[in-house]
């Protein structure tokens, strides 16, 4: 599978984050173009504040693939990783992130923050940004809309 039809998928798991009160936002990880683990983010279903659509997916991945580094794999996430998240793919050494949205709130891979990016860290992935952003974008408008 390319990119945009793995985001297609982390956009797909976005939309049942708001059946639980989350904000829709998908997350798939993939190895060699074939999806690893799909989650949308349960932070209001498990109430627990790490649990974003990212974090599910590195944790089931790292499972998966049995240890903590998760080499030649991606990332694929609707919005813009916030600093936790990118601090999570640095310290798996997830080597490509590609997101859709950009996030000018929170965002830690150039909006904000530049986590990825950071030459001090020891890891510092591709990044690809912009993929369906207007999808995933709209995703995120009719959510915040639907609870004004």
């Amino acid at each position: 599978m390319n990119d945009e039809e793995l985001m297609r998928l982390a956009v797909a798991a976005a939309t049942s984050a708001p059946e639980h009160d989350d904000v829709p936002i998908g997350a798939v990880l993939a190895r060699d173009g074939e999806p690893l683990a799909t989650a949308a983010n349960e932070r209001e279903l498990r109430r627990d504040p790490t649990a974003h659509a990212e974090i599910l997916v590195i944790r089931e991945g790292a499972e998966l693939l049995g240890g903590w580094r998760l080499p030649d794999t991606t990332l694929y996430v609707t919005l813009e990783p916030c600093a936790m998240c990118a601090g999570a793919v640095v310290l798996a050494r997830v080597p490509r992130v590609v997101y859709a949205a950009p996030d000018p709130k929170a965002g830690a891979a150039g909006s904000v923050l530049d986590v990825l990016g950071e030459p001090r860290l020891n890891h510092r992935p591709e990044l690809l940004g912009g993929v369906l952003a207007e999808e995933a974008g709209e995703l995120l408008r009719g959510f915040f809309r639907s609870r004004r």
